[in-house]
């Protein structure tokens, strides 16, 4: 039987997908496309993400292929400089477009040995004690048992995670309630060429982001293609149609007085600002990540990067689960940490979305927004907001530290992040006087110092956040069976 299907091919399914491999999970992703898809939502990684790439070893395959920009200005589109002395070693965001992340990510998975099945759409499911059963519409047979029956191929695993999408059939079926709210307004994006020359659109732009600042057009590569965004003049009843050029045309005109020769698109698309969270993350051996748990704005860009760290947080989770060490509620605290994460998001797209209404109200709060940034504690608790640098799970009483993750610091034997590239847990120890004899199947141990950490020890998940501080081995005993179950399972 397979340990786990992955339903949805994109960021957060690759993720998952690798995290699962690096813990001999056998994973199956099933993908719906029959090839990835063309278009570029999002454009970068934040902070968090970062790190997580680098806590896997893969990072300089992604600066590689993107650029790294200053962090300022994400919050609303406000233009304010990066605040100084941020708690990372990677103070940037990366400038990546999602098709080349979404083509590591699957690489990554397919490295590791997962299997990956495109033209493979999920259309029914059903769950016992024992495992799942997903039924594939007709066409799609994965390369394992198939039972011929119903509308297709029949595929059992132990466990199913739906990572397909907003409007996600896994999520679906299994009935669990998205409330929120439906899109209010709608924005135009697409790649084309343009006919204005270069000078021209970017004065036409500056003026009017003035006032409008959910219009855009930018160069997007070498060949004269620009990236366009533009609001829309509705929401569209069926958003799955994707709008025309003269769409764009006559939106350009309306906002900009000019459509700026624009022609020979490649593609286009449309996107609204409706926000929506699950009730829950699970239920039985079903579990939800990425946008199926959560739809919202793209304002900050953060929703590729909120459904990468999502797998992050599961991936060892579900591992354990599936490799019979995972101590009780381990599995469950994946909902109780990352739904009030997703929430927290929710809620500072809301406000974005509202400061970049052009109304006379929404303007004004803007300003005083602007003013309020002006204020280095403000500006730098937007950004860590922003990049996920803020999220702190509860842990309970303890140490500072104690639920954050940790940022790659240098060692006298290299870096921290070097070290947690298996995805098992670590603990660093400055002391030589602590043990994990017993879950050394589970948890490297390492003797180093660092000028830049002032605890003697700390015992780090492997997600990199931190579950103890400390210097006493008995203190240690009790909390490694927390996150890492009995000793020699």
């Amino acid at each position: 039987m397979i340990d786990v299907i992955v339903a949805g091919g994109g960021p957060t399914g690759m993720m998952l997908a690798a995290e699962l491999r690096l813990h001999g999970v056998h994973v199956l992703v099933l993908e719906k496309e029959t090839e990835p898809a063309p278009y570029v939502r999002s454009l970068g990684l934040h902070v968090r993400s970062i790190e997580v790439m680098d806590q896997r070893g893969l990072l300089e395959r992604f600066l590689a292929q993107g650029r790294q920009h200053p962090l300022g200005g994400f919050f609303a589109a406000i233009p304010k400089p990066s605040p100084d002395r941020l708690d990372t070693a990677h103070p940037y965001v990366l400038g990546i477009p999602q098709t080349i992340t979404d083509r590591l990510l699957a690489e990554r998975a397919t490295e590791l040995g997962a299997e990956v099945r495109r033209g493979c759409e999920l259309v029914g499911l059903s769950q016992d004690d024992q495992g799942v059963t997903v039924e594939l519409a007709n066409g799609g047979t994965p390369a394992h048992e198939g039972v011929a029956g119903g509308r297709g191929t029949q595929v059992r695993a132990r466990w199913l995670v739906g990572c397909d999408g907003g409007r996600s059939t896994v999520r679906k079926l299994l009935g669990i309630g998205f409330p929120g709210e439906p899109a209010r307004v709608e924005t135009l994006l697409g790649e084309m060429e343009v006919a204005a020359d270069p000078e021209t659109v970017a004065s036409v732009v500056a003026e009017v982001r003035k006032t409008q600042v959910r219009f855009g057009l930018g160069p997007f590569d070498e060949n004269g293609v620009y990236r366009v965004v533009v609001p829309a003049e509705g929401v569209a009843g069926d958003r799955t149609v994707p709008p025309t050029l003269e769409d764009f045309k006559r939106q350009l005109r309306a906002l900009a007085g000019t459509d700026f020769g624009v022609h020979s698109p490649r593609w286009l698309s449309r996107f609204g600002d409706a926000t929506r969270l699950a009730e829950r993350y699970r239920v039985g051996r079903v579990l939800l990540a990425g946008d199926a748990a959560h739809i919202h704005p793209p304002t900050g860009g953060q929703g590729l990067n909120l459904g990468v760290q999502d797998a992050f947080n599961l991936g060892w989770k579900l591992a354990a689960e599936v490799n019979g060490w995972a101590p009780e509620g381990l599995l469950d605290s994946y909902q109780t940490e990352r739904h009030p994460v997703a929430a927290d998001v929710l809620n500072n797209t809301r406000a974005q979305m509202e400061l970049m209404s052009t109304e006379p109200g929404p303007q004004a709060v803007r300003r005083l927004m602007s003013e309020l940034m002006d204020f280095e504690e403000v500006n730098r608790y937007l950004i860590e907001k922003i990049t996920a640098m803020a999220v702190r799970y509860d842990f309970g009483e303890g140490h500072e530290l104690l639920g954050r993750r940790m940022r790659d610091i240098g060692l006298k034997q290299g870096r921290l992040y070097a070290l947690m590239h298996s995805g098992r847990g670590l603990l660093l120890d400055g002391t030589g006087r602590l043990s994990v004899e017993g879950w050394a199947d589970r948890v490297d141990h390492v003797v180093d110092m660092s000028e830049e950490l002032d605890v003697p020890a700390v015992l780090l998940r492997p997600d990199g956040h931190v579950a103890w501080v400390g210097d006493d081995q008995e203190d240690l005993l009790d909390r490694l069976p927390v996150w890492f179950g009995t000793a020699d399972h």
